[in-house]
């Protein structure tokens, strides 16, 4: 990460490469069309920039969210699939018209497993309908893992969702978006991804929420 003159880290992150393939554009419309990774369909681009909210995921992404970056090309993240703790497949479609924070980890994962009790700090706090922390665990093999992972750490307000086949995580590799865990993806209620950190972060700090908030405002701080 580079850093200006005052050492704030800068913000801008790189345009994402490859983060879908075009299609082409429909004659006399203008509608782009882009291949979904997760779903391999072409659907419409979906997720249009926004100056406003680009420029106050920057401002407030500062003290211990200060390497949280806006994406300066936000994508589609509503097909991306798991399963709860009953095994039940969801998606982030599921979250639709409420502010997330997505956060895929793994038990192996010491920095992880040192950033859950914040996560589950920030869904007792902020949790609701209009946010929610969605932890997607991609440990391999059986639910055994996680689930006593948090017995033992009194996690007691995040789910527990699961996608043992690693295609989320690789899914955002691909992107562009991480070479490792944790990573954190800040979603508005469009289902478009707006802001990313690899590595972990305070989540309960009011650094964390006052981005959180500016994202739910979509750019409008009060």
């Amino acid at each position: 990460m580079t850093a200006d003159n005052s050492g704030q880290p800068t913000k801008r992150l790189l345009a994402i490469a490859g983060a879908a393939l075009v299609l082409g554009i429909v004659a006399g419309v203008g509608v782009l069309y882009v291949t979904d990774r997760w779903s391999g369909n072409a659907v419409a681009a979906s997720c249009p920039s926004d100056d406003g909210l680009y420029a106050a995921i920057d401002e407030n992404a500062r003290g211990e969210v200060a390497a949280v970056q806006a994406l300066e090309e936000p994508f589609d993240v509503s097909t991306i699939s798991f399963t709860d703790a009953d095994g039940a497949p969801k998606s982030l479609a599921d979250f639709s018209g409420q502010t997330l924070l997505v956060n895929v980890w793994a038990t192996w994962c010491v920095p992880c497993r040192v950033e859950m009790p914040a996560l589950d700090a920030l869904e007792a706090q902020e949790g609701g309908d209009d946010f929610a922390v969605v932890p997607i665990n991609v440990d391999l093999g059986s639910d055994d893992k996680p689930k006593a992972f948090y017995e033992e750490t009194g996690l007691s307000s995040l789910p527990l969702y699961r996608d043992a086949s690693l295609d989320t995580f690789n899914d955002l590799k691909t992107r562009g978006v991480t070479i490792g865990l944790p990573v954190s993806l800040l979603v508005d209620g469009e289902g478009c991804a707006r802001a990313a950190v690899a590595g972990p972060a305070e989540w309960a700090s009011p650094d964390a929420i006052r981005l959180i908030e500016a994202v739910k405002g979509g750019g409008q701080t009060t």
